[in-house]
């Protein structure tokens, strides 16, 4: 499969139930959307990014991020860049295009650290269509063989645009 580079965010909302949209990206009028649970100790830090970024998100320990699958105006794809610092320079990215009435994704650790809490605690990323594939990277494991570890790997999944998917972090 031909990885569709999604690599920049867009809107965003974080729950305990709270939203931001990003100035560049356009809402879909008809899809699912990503829910990132936090299930760490610690906060997370998410920045959603398209061609433009989001301003920084928040998660508390138990809360759960939302957000309605966008489109970046200029064709590329959306980031989710997900982070245990305030800082960006290690980050797990859930990365997505929306392409009609598909959603190709991936989540990416090519840019995360080996020592980020994201591997101790491990992640994963479950559609709500049991047809479509899930990811899990289990705790401990720095080298996660379903996600992209470098920019050649083939970790893109396909799903229906109307899926949702719940990313879990811990």
């Amino acid at each position: 499969m031909t990885r569709h580079d999604a690599t920049t965010t867009s809107s965003t909302s974080i729950s305990t139930t709270s939203h931001a949209a990003s100035p560049s990206a356009t809402t879909s009028s008809s899809g699912g959307s990503v829910q990132i649970v936090n299930n760490l100790d610690s906060t997370v830090y998410l920045w959603s990014t398209s061609d433009t970024s989001t301003a920084m998100q928040t998660i508390a320990s138990g809360e759960t991020y939302s957000e309605t699958y966008q489109t970046n105006s200029n064709g590329g794809g959306i980031s989710i860049k997900m982070a245990t610092t305030e800082s960006q320079a290690s980050v797990l990215q859930f990365e997505y295009t929306k392409a009609s009435d598909t959603l190709f994704w991936d989540l990416s650790a090519i840019d995360m650290d080996s020592d980020s809490e994201f591997i101790t605690a491990g992640f994963s990323a479950t559609p709500s269509d049991s047809s479509c594939s899930s990811v899990t990277c289990a705790a401990g494991d720095s080298d996660c063989s379903e996600v992209y570890q470098e920019s050649d790997d083939v970790a893109t999944q396909s799903c229906s645009a109307t899926a949702g998917i719940t990313v879990t972090l811990g």
